[in-house]
């Protein structure tokens, strides 16, 4: 349900809520977060709070500094615990600037902006996200909880009650969720989101990963969405599902096609597939991100498409019967640790290009692609997703349409951010190069 700001005013005063706390995420998609009182709902609601923008990474400097945070109503809820024995809620910002005008730094701005583009030509976006992750008994032991794999069960899987919990408070949330289950991993989770429009999707995808945090934190437990936290096993994925409605009608779906795939379907794929290596500086943002993007762990490392083939980067589901809403394409390379706002942004815009331009889609990929040699991918034309963020950063500085997408200053500050990283990372001594050179050496 989406409220009003009369409404959200309405219920704070009738269930006596004593604080409202106000949730955004800087360009990495680190939630932020203040809290009003309960007398200030008018206020904020009509004007927005002030902060210091040049404490949150990527936003203004520290002579631009001022900022406001304007909540929006229609993101109100009462979250699903209490601050000593209160009721608390919570909504979703939009920042903007001293002037009232939205901020080009807010991720969720840039999403919102991205979400227009495509309506003016008469579209709307819905994903939906499968978000992976690990249960470990603290931040400092990345030892599973348990010795479960792909749907086990008890004893095996010891995360049952953790994720039950999870659900409930998902769904006092008024996030509807399709199913949960242990992944292949040890200590491996999954709670699927129902599809819905991106926006809303996004600011879900930030109260998820609160909640699963937070759930296991209160058992005693660490929950993380670290893509590659263990060296062997599978890393956590975000695949992501994806389609355009017109109206109630799918855009994606075509009765007579092969695939059951309406040519927009299709040149959207080839979007997807002609612009993967620049967006995925964004969509796995992290230098852990591409310990994850190897062969051999069920994470997609070619480009290419199929139907059935999980080793291909895009996979189209297979159709059924009086199921046209659910005609989609599955993006299977985004990690959890994903800014939302930003990967939805360019995964859309990576899809509409092929719309526009009207992309010839490649063959489908039926053979194990990770079986193939070198000699045979080439032939093939199958391309690799970035070997390490150095990569990606390189794609991505040189793609238009990544730096249309998120705009010139997320574009030019999430880069900057990103390079930061490398620099500190490529300077590290890693225990590999201790056990393996040091004794040699």
């Amino acid at each position: 349900m989406t409220y009003t700001k009369e409404q959200v005013i309405q219920i704070v005063r009738e269930k006596d809520i004593k604080f409202i706390y106000l949730w955004f995420t800087d360009i990495l998609g680190m939630p932020k977060s203040f809290a009003i009182p309960a007398h200030e709902i008018e206020d904020a609601t009509d004007t927005g709070m002030g902060f210091d923008g040049s404490s949150i990474e990527g936003f203004t400097r520290i002579q631009e500094s001022d900022m406001i945070a304007l909540p929006d109503p229609s993101t109100f809820c009462i979250l699903p615990w209490k601050a000593n024995g209160s009721l608390i809620a919570r909504m979703f910002c939009d920042i903007r600037n001293p002037d009232g005008s939205p901020y080009e730094g807010d991720p969720r701005y840039i999403l919102k902006k991205n979400l227009e583009y495509v309506g003016r030509k008469g579209y709307t976006y819905y994903v939906g996200p499968e978000l992976e992750f690990f249960y470990f008994p603290s931040s400092q032991d990345p030892t599973p909880l348990d010795r479960g794999g792909y749907f086990d069960l008890l004893p095996l899987d010891l995360g049952t009650d953790l994720r039950k919990e999870t659900i409930q408070f998902l769904e006092e949330t008024g996030i509807p969720v399709e199913y949960s289950h242990h992944e292949v991993g040890n200590g491996q989770h999954e709670i699927d989101l129902r599809y819905t429009d991106a926006l809303t999707m996004a600011d879900n995808v930030m109260t998820y990963k609160l909640i699963v945090k937070r759930v296991a934190h209160e058992r005693g437990f660490y929950a993380t969405f670290m893509p590659k936290p263990i060296f062997g096993i599978n890393g956590s994925g975000m695949h992501t599902h994806q389609s355009l409605f017109e109206g109630n009608r799918n855009a994606f779906f075509n009765p007579t096609d092969e695939f059951h795939l309406s040519d927009r379907g299709k040149y959207y794929i080839a979007g997807l597939l002609r612009h993967a290596r620049e967006i995925t500086c964004v969509t796995n943002q992290w230098v852990n991100s591409y310990k994850r993007l190897v062969p051999g762990y069920e994470a997609p490392v070619y480009v290419s498409w199929a139907r059935k083939n999980r080793s291909a980067l895009v996979r189209v589901p297979e159709y059924k019967p009086g199921k046209e809403k659910a005609t989609r394409v599955e993006y299977r390379s985004p990690d959890p640790a994903c800014n939302p706002y930003l990967a939805f942004s360019v995964m859309l815009r990576a899809g509409f290009a092929g719309i526009e331009g009207k992309y010839e889609l490649p063959n489908e990929t039926g053979n194990n692609i990770y079986h193939m040699t070198d000699e045979e991918r080439k032939e093939l034309g199958i391309e690799s997703l970035p070997a390490d963020l150095w990569e990606a950063i390189n794609l991505m500085e040189g793609c238009d349409l990544v730096r249309e997408a998120l705009g010139e200053h997320i574009f030019t500050q999430f880069l900057r951010s990103k390079k930061v990283t490398w620099d500190e990372f490529r300077c590290q001594v890693t225990s590999y190069e201790l056990k393996n050179f040091l004794p040699i050496l």
